[in-house]
């Protein structure tokens, strides 16, 4: 534990020394990853699936903030869905203008959350988003994440529903809208998998906030429970065919994957726990204080040592002294 303490020090302190250019780097591979993630599964406009454009436009992102990444990224998505389908990229518009007014306007800090949603989908282990940000977020979070399922799950059935959308001709405009339309509000799946992850939030939020101990503990293995739960509930109710395989695999991993996350934020040893009290003019205080695990990391030393004159050899010393012996 000790090692692992000192690691988690050590990496705090590097990323504290080179931040600025650790920050640019990660955002560079999000952004990356985000534009090659929208080729591969929309790639419809050839212009955009040049790995230079990918490159160029991700070198971009590195140096811009966060949420015009996310603009960005949905100007690539809605540019493919353009040349697929005029009333693709109409409706894909219409979702996305109505996703970032909500995302503004409520929780505009978690860009992040809104590019790792969907790939958390493809690694097929969504459920640590809730978790994580039911730990390090607001109830308000539930928004972003929001955002992220909706922009996976349109991306995808518009993806899929390519071939049945080729089948209608020149004037069958508004039978193609209508279609989209029913299939985007009609998705069962991203209603439920929506509302299992706003109430995991909000129940992850309200338990790691309590005074127990081991509350973020609790809260990540009630999350989970829960999400499973509403999950499981859903899919008897609207049968939407959730694997209950790939839903518990995937909810363990993500359970492991939030510990990780809970030793680098919420490190604490509540066998020192102490309570406190003290008071002022007008009220009593009864504080509960917990202390961080933390350990001083070893600091390197370099030793010089120094050899003494006399015992160093010096040639033209000992030629001299030869001279004057003789």
């Amino acid at each position: 534990m000790t090692n692992l303490l000192v690691l988690r020090e050590q990496l705090k302190r590097f990323y504290g020394k080179y931040e600025v250019y650790i920050t640019p780097a990660l955002k560079f591979l999000l952004a990356f990853v985000s534009f090659a993630m929208i080729n591969q599964t929309i790639g419809y406009m050839s212009a955009l699936n040049s790995m230079a454009i990918v490159l160029i436009l991700a070198l971009l992102c590195s140096f811009l903030p966060m949420n015009l990444t996310v603009v960005l990224a949905a100007g690539v998505a809605l540019a493919h869905l353009y040349a697929f389908s005029l009333e693709c990229a109409v409706v894909a518009l219409a979702v996305f203008l109505l996703m970032f007014i909500l995302y503004f306007r409520f929780s505009p800090k978690d860009t992040v959350v809104v590019l790792l949603t969907p790939l958390f989908f493809i690694l097929k282990i969504p459920y640590v988003v809730p978790i994580a940000m039911g730990l390090i977020g607001t109830p308000a979070s539930a928004v972003s994440v929001a955002c992220g399922v909706i922009v996976y799950y349109v991306i995808g059935y518009m993806s899929e529903s390519a071939s049945v959308l080729n089948t209608f001709d020149a004037e069958g405009a508004v039978e193609k809208f209508r279609y989209i339309i029913d299939g985007v509000l009609g998705n069962k799946t991203m209603l439920m998998v929506v509302a299992a992850f706003a109430v995991t939030i909000i129940v992850v939020y309200f338990i790691r906030r309590l005074s127990v101990d081991y509350a973020w503990t609790i809260a990540i293995i009630t999350g989970a429970l829960v999400d499973i739960l509403i999950l499981l509930f859903g899919d008897l109710m609207f049968n939407t065919n959730v694997s209950i395989v790939g839903l518990i695999f995937g909810s363990v991993i993500s359970v492991l994957l939030i510990k990780v996350l809970e030793f680098f934020v919420f490190n604490v040893d509540y066998s020192r726990t102490e309570m406190v009290q003290f008071e002022d003019d007008e009220y009593y205080y009864y504080v509960k204080a917990v202390p961080k695990n933390t350990v001083a990391t070893p600091e390197k030393r370099v030793k010089t040592i120094r050899v003494p004159d006399k015992a160093v050899n010096h040639p033209q010393k000992n030629a001299e002294s030869r001279r004057t012996s003789k």
